[in-house]
C-alpha cells in the first residue's frame, strides 16, 4: 500500500468497543502509538500529524489507531480503564495480522505500551519511547504540588474543551507544541473538537494520568530500545 492511501478497518476489544484502525506506506510494520488527540481521518490532512505519518510511513508499513471514544473508534458507552487501554491495543495487533513489529509509543500511551512489551518480548523488535515518563502526574505518589496542578489541567479541558474560544485552544496547543506556527494551531484546537466529546476526553486524560509503570520497567526486553525525552511533554499525561 503505497503513502498516498490508507486503508481503515476495525476490529473489537474484549469487551466488544470497535476500534479503529488505519494502515499506510510499506516495509516492515511499525505500529504508532500515539498521543491521544488524534483522529485517523483528519490527521491526514493536519499540519501538525500529516508530517509525522510521512516519516513513518516512509520506509515502513505504518499501524495506527484511535483511542477507545475518540475518532472513528465507538464513542458512546465506552467505559475507560487501563487494563481496556492495554486490551484495545492488544485487539489492534492481534488485527494487523502483524508478529514482530517495531513499536513507537508516545506520550502517555508510552505507559500503555509496556505491559504488552513485557508480556510479549518476542513481538516487538524495537522500542522507541517518546515525551514520556513511568508514573502520570496522578499516580498513587505523585508529589502533592504536582497532584494540584494536574486537577487544574483537567478542570480547565473540561470547561474548554467544547468551546469554540480560541483560549483554551491556545492554552492547550502551548503545552503540545509551544513553537507551533498559526497555522498549526489553528488545526490542533479543531481537531481537539473534532476527535471527542470533552467527557471521553477526560475521562481518557484521567486514566492515562494514574497510571504507573515503574514496576514493569525492569521487565521490558527488546532487542533494541530507546527512551526520548521531550521538553515539549504534555504535562498531562
Amino acid at each position: 500500500m503505497s503513502f498516498s492511501t490508507q486503508q481503515i478497518r476495525f476490529c473489537a476489544s474484549r469487551d466488544g468497543t470497535r476500534i479503529a484502525y488505519a494502515t499506510c506506506g510499506a516495509g516492515p510494520p511499525l505500529i504508532w502509538l500515539a498521543h491521544f488527540i488524534h483522529h485517523l481521518k483528519f490527521d491526514w490532512d493536519s499540519p501538525v500529524w500529516r508530517p509525522w505519518i510521512s516519516a513513518l510511513a516512509k520506509r515502513h508499513t505504518l499501524i495506527r489507531y484511535d483511542y477507545r471514544g475518540f475518532g472513528l473508534s465507538d464513542r458512546a458507552g465506552v467505559e475507560f480503564t487501563f487494563r481496556k487501554l492495554v486490551e484495545d491495543f492488544e485487539a489492534v495487533v492481534n488485527a494487523s495480522g502483524v508478529h514482530s513489529f517495531a513499536l513507537f509509543a508516545m506520550s502517555g500511551g508510552a505507559r500503555v505500551a509496556v505491559p504488552y512489551v513485557v508480556q510479549n518480548p518476542d513481538r516487538v523488535n524495537r522500542l522507541v519511547l517518546y515525551g514520556t515518563s513511568p508514573t502520570g502526574p496522578l499516580a498513587a505518589t505523585a508529589p502533592p504540588e504536582q497532584v494540584e496542578n494536574m486537577q487544574v489541567q483537567l478542570k480547565a479541558a473540561e470547561l474548554g474543551w467544547p468551546q469554540e474560544i480560541p483560549g483554551f485552544g491556545t492554552f492547550l496547543t502551548s503545552l503540545h507544541i509551544p513553537d507551533a506556527t498559526a497555522e498549526q494551531a489553528r488545526s490542533f484546537n479543531d481537531l481537539l473538537r473534532l476527535s471527542t466529546s470533552v467527557t471521553n476526553g477526560v475521562a481518557l486524560l484521567q486514566t492515562l494520568v494514574e497510571s504507573d509503570m515503574r514496576g514493569l520497567l525492569p521487565q521490558v526486553r527488546c532487542p533494541e530500545k530507546r527512551v526520548i525525552e521531550s521538553t515539549g511533554q504534555i504535562a498531562g499525561e
